[in-house]
């Protein structure tokens, strides 16, 4: 049985200055990564079909210029004729959405009756600012 001391060799040592660079960028990325991502949303496996039909979820602009005309998609419609055309529209997609540009100088009477069309034919509405600056 050999009881001698053996000699100390090398030591390992393990350097952590590059784990505190890789730890930060790790955490950086995730809270960018989590506020890109929507928490609202619950994955589902859902069947399949081959009969089914696609929704689509359409986005329409609605513009009122300072002289009162009336454009849905860079068309100009008639204030009479917009219930119909924006009717047309539901028609095509069953989840629409109108963004509504309005002229600053526009009466707000004028907005609340492309509000009550919207309203009346369910179709969501958002009104677009421009961000303060």
């Amino acid at each position: 049985m050999n009881l001698r001391k053996r000699k100390r060799g090398a030591s390992a040592e393990v350097h952590t200055s590059a784990m505190n660079d890789i730890m930060f960028f790790l955490l950086l990325f995730f809270l960018i990564a989590s506020t890109v991502t929507n928490p609202n949303v619950i994955k589902l496996m859902l069947p399949k079909s081959s009969s089914g039909q696609s929704v689509s979820k359409k986005t329409i602009t609605v513009s009122i210029t300072k002289d009162l005309k009336y454009y849905v998609d860079k068309k100009e419609v008639p204030v009479a004729d917009l219930n119909a055309s924006l009717l047309s529209y539901k028609a095509i997609a069953t989840e629409l959405t109108i963004v509504l540009y309005v002229d600053k100088t526009v009466a707000i009477q004028d907005v609340v009756q492309v509000m009550d069309i919207a309203q009346k034919l369910n179709i969501k509405l958002v009104l677009a600012t421009e961000p303060k600056g």
